[in-house]
């Protein structure tokens, strides 16, 4: 039996854990680590799951799951390293941080894997790429891909690729919402009621994410097919290509990118 301990219980970390359940591991093969004692208590209640002490996960755990927020990872290695070795295997959900982070704080020989999921994890769609470090084997590889297909899709990327995994997917979710509440306010201004521009956006934005997955079709042909001569849709692309909009997305994307690179570097 593989026992995974999860620190840190977030929204991110939850997801994770109610996954795995419903991907067939039992709640004993499970732990967790949680700071506040009545959230702990109240996934205990929810999934039978133990919520320990780091230094209990360590010693009770193969795998340890990372899922603290970037900068609390430090005082979390300096527990995990006198606690961890080889037969370990550590697990990053952290945007930003370097394997190379794991490996200096914790003892030679430790496997860690990197992973960038996004938040879909809490609908079951979420979107991973993965990173074996340099003592990480396709075993380890393997079985983090294993773990992580009970909440989505799963790709795996070479580390170099990671702070672009980032900016692209592990933020990706922002511009979807970020696009759907500006069409909800056009809907508004046009003079829909606000749940009717919600419902008919919300649909239109699930719909087209399912042509996407499902046809197999580039975005271009799919764009075009709604796209009729002298029609209303040209005049709206025109007008999104005059104010800019797929040049702002390129500089918006590339600025999460060089953000997550100054994660690792702060950390060096």
């Amino acid at each position: 039996m593989t026992v995974i301990a999860v620190l840190g219980a977030g929204k991110i970390g939850e997801a994770l854990l109610a996954g795995l359940l419903q991907g067939g591991r039992g709640p004993a093969e499970l732990l967790f680590t949680e700071r506040h004692p009545e959230r702990s208590a109240d996934l205990t209640e929810r999934y039978g799951i133990a919520g320990v002490e780091v230094a209990e996960a360590a010693k009770r755990a193969d795998v340890l799951v990372v899922a603290v927020k970037p900068q609390d990872i430090e005082p979390v290695l300096a527990e995990l390293a006198p606690l961890v070795g080889p037969n370990s295997l550590v697990v990053s959900l952290c945007a930003g941080l370097p394997t190379s982070l794991y490996e200096r704080w914790l003892p030679d020989g430790v496997p860690v894997v990197r992973v960038m999921p996004n938040t879909p994890m809490v609908v079951g769609e979420a979107m991973s790429a993965v990173s074996p470090g340099r003592h990480a084997t396709r075993e380890h590889v393997a079985l983090v891909t294993e773990m992580l297909s009970t909440v989505g899709q799963v790709v795996e990327v070479p580390e170099s690729q990671q702070d672009a995994v980032t900016a692209l997917s592990g933020s990706g979710p922002a511009y979807f919402f970020f696009l759907v509440e500006a069409m909800i306010d056009a809907g508004i201004l046009l003079g829909l009621p606000r749940a009717v521009a919600e419902k008919l956006i919300i649909q239109s934005a699930v719909g087209a994410a399912k042509m996407l997955a499902e046809t197999g079709e580039h975005p271009v042909i799919l764009r075009e097919a709604v796209t009729s001569p002298a029609g209303t849709t040209i005049n709206a692309i025109r007008e999104l290509e005059k104010h800019g909009v797929r040049a702002a997305l390129l500089a918006a994307i590339e600025a999460a990118r060089d953000r997550s690179v100054e994660l690792g570097k702060a950390h060096e």
